[in-house]
């Protein structure tokens, strides 16, 4: 690439850095220990849900390098997403929501602890379409990244080469970067301000993946399903009739051998509905109804 190509895709960059930086805050964690936060509004910030400690009260330095104390508004962790208030509003760069495409630059930006940021350049490797997550969250894009990212730069800001926000870094399975889109932050951070968490629904068991024994492949249609190893006593498991020891084999017709499709069952606009339980119990194949209630609290 000619030298001039270089110093303006260095300065565009550069550019990206400082449009961006009024967005990006610490989350002090102990000394010398930090997060990386995304202003989302000027008194609102959100981060990574899986890495934030279990407390209600924090301190962020915001660009510049001032401090400002914040509070636990709520988190969600099938979606990943924690939400801070901070206790005045601060300037936040408007940013806008940008389409996602495989191929296509990534800036990362990460909060360097002092009012500065961190930048991490790579590609979008997978712009996939909506998933449930193992906790139940929707997500609207499964969006992968091709970049390496420190611990401390988890949950800033994520925009492509125009400057268009995609969403807020995180980590997935087996370290890969993921983003969490956009248009899921917004979707869910109206309800955690609101009531402090995302209701979903629950049956109130704890299940195990078992094999479903040879005579009954047949009847079953199927070779696994997860049994029952506890039950909460007057959850809608419970109440439905079932009991520790059934193997449950489908869920609404979906066969419980795909968790994260059995997950998406359990959205919050399940709560109410009736769920066909598909069970084995003592030998034989039965059904059980339940009524699907939300997840307590805690």
């Amino acid at each position: 690439m000619p030298t001039d190509l270089l110093e303006q895709f260095s300065g565009a960059l550069t550019a990206r850095a400082d449009a961006v930086r009024g967005a990006v805050a610490a989350i002090r964690i102990s000394e010398p220990r930090h997060l990386t936060a995304t202003l989302w509004q000027p008194d609102v910030a959100v981060a990574s849900e899986q890495s934030l400690p279990e407390r209600d009260e924090f301190e962020l330095v915001v660009a510049g390098g001032s401090v400002v104390n914040a509070k636990l508004a709520g988190r969600d962790p099938g979606t990943n997403i924690a939400a801070l208030r901070l206790e005045r509003a601060v300037e936040v760069p408007t940013l806008m929501n940008g389409e996602v495409n495989a191929g296509a630059l990534a800036l990362a930006f990460g909060a360097d602890g002092a009012g500065g940021v961190s930048v991490r350049l790579g590609a979008v490797n997978l712009a996939g379409p909506e998933w449930t997550s193992s906790g139940g969250g929707r997500i609207e894009r499964n969006i992968v990244l091709d970049l390496r990212l420190a611990r401390a730069e988890e949950g800033g800001p994520v925009l492509d080469a125009a400057g268009a926000r995609l969403g807020i870094s995180t980590f997935g399975p087996r370290g890969k970067v993921l983003v969490i889109p956009a248009a899921t932050v917004e979707r869910v951070l109206p309800a955690l301000l609101k009531d402090g968490r995302i209701a979903r629904g629950w049956l109130g068991v704890a299940l195990q993946p078992v094999a479903v024994p040879d005579a009954l492949h047949e009847e079953a249609g199927q070779s696994s399903g997860v049994m029952v190893m506890s039950i909460v006593a007057d959850g809608p498991a419970a109440k439905a009739g079932v009991v520790a020891g059934d193997i449950v084999l489908a869920v609404n017709g979906t066969p419980t051998r795909s968790l994260r499709r059995i997950a998406a069952l359990f959205a919050s606009d399940s709560i109410g509905r009736k769920a066909d339980l598909r069970v084995i119990r003592s030998g034989t194949v039965r059904s059980l109804w339940a009524t699907i209630e939300a997840r307590p609290a805690g």
